[in-house]
């Protein structure tokens, strides 16, 4: 049986998709998942590489990503509107239609997408005018319009420091408080202008307004909550020699990422334990090389890809402990992704 076509592709540039693909080691027949589908750069090639046995199960929380993920008309791929701190409910129906238990690798491009950003309607953005919005999915939670108008300053404050490692941060906090005073923050333009007021020196090329845009977008889709969620489940969802393969966009989410993996891969054994090397009890997860960054051609070509950072681990034939998934963050708890 031949695969049905695809789908177009777009004119946006998945980040580290060699590398991306090259760390996930595709078998044609292979059960696969992309838990962020964005655009479909990643899914897309994903399917290439498939057999007609193969199958690629996607999801993504924005509506207009699922959308756009309707239009790939191929038997072995399968979207779904959720957020990934959801995939193992989502995967369980899948993969009991398919016979199988676990997958064969799992991608995960974090963060905003470049369609999210381009579109003024959606509020990511302090470049062009538009609804103080800032949520990937519009149909869950509060807008960031909605929320400044009743956090209180240290709460701001907190946020802005926090999410956005903003060192002005009590000074926008003031600032955003005293012009909601004045009238309602409903327009990124409207916000972006108030937080150029507080902030007085900013690295060259950089708006003075980015730190706090981050924060908010993450705050208001709760992305290092989403992160620390996905991450244990995605382990559990791997077969053994399958791949788990993240893209991170800033350090709070590269923290965490890093983290997990590390934890996941520790025997957590004293060193001076008296037992053979061969038969210590192997941990869940293999880190596979280096962290990997884009290439000058690509930031060049791309300039996303700057800020991106691969990480890739392999699960191991060992029976997967929840205790160690549960550890993976438990030493730093909600701040595991600070310094």
């Amino acid at each position: 049986m031949s695969a049905a076509p695809i789908g177009k592709s777009t004119a946006h540039r998945p980040v580290l998709l060699a590398e991306a693909l090259a760390a996930l080691a595709i078998r044609a027949d292979g059960i696969y998942v992309d838990a962020t589908f964005g655009r479909g750069g990643h899914s897309r090639a994903i399917l290439e590489r498939l057999g007609p046995a193969g199958r690629l199960i996607a999801l993504d929380r924005d509506p207009a990503a699922v959308a756009a993920a309707r239009e790939i008309k191929d038997p072995r791929f399968v979207i779904e509107h959720a957020p990934f701190s959801e995939l193992a409910q989502v995967l369980a129906p899948h993969l009991k239609r398919l016979g199988a238990s676990l997958v064969h690798g799992v991608l995960a491009d974090l963060g905003v997408s470049s369609p999210q950003i381009e579109d003024p309607t959606r509020g990511f953005s302090f470049r062009t005018d538009g609804p103080l919005d800032m949520r990937m999915d519009p149909s869950r939670g509060i807008s960031a319009a909605d929320w400044l108008a009743s956090a209180t300053e240290q709460q701001i404050r907190e946020a802005i420091a926090s999410y956005g490692e903003e060192r002005f941060a009590k000074q926008v906090a003031k600032a955003i408080v005293a012009a909601r005073a004045r009238e309602p923050l409903l327009r990124t333009e409207q916000l972006a202008a108030v937080v150029a007021t507080a902030v007085r020196t900013r690295e060259a090329g950089q708006n003075p307004a980015t730190r706090t845009f981050q924060a908010l977008r993450i705050l208001v889709n709760q992305e290092l909550e989403e992160i620390t969620m996905m991450l244990p489940q995605a382990t559990a969802q791997l077969a053994p020699e399958a791949r788990l393969v993240v893209i991170a966009f800033h350090s709070l989410e590269d923290r965490l990422v890093k983290r997990f993996l590390r934890a996941c891969a520790a025997d957590n054994l004293p060193a001076d334990l008296p037992i053979r090397a061969r038969d210590l009890p192997q941990p869940p997860l293999r880190i596979l090389g280096k962290a990997v960054r884009a290439s000058e051609a690509e930031v060049a070509a791309n300039p996303r890809a700057r800020s991106a950072t691969l990480r890739a681990a392999e699960r191991s034939n060992a029976t997967l402990d929840a205790s160690i998934l549960q550890r993976a963050f438990s030493a730093h708890g909600p701040d595991a992704w600070r310094s």
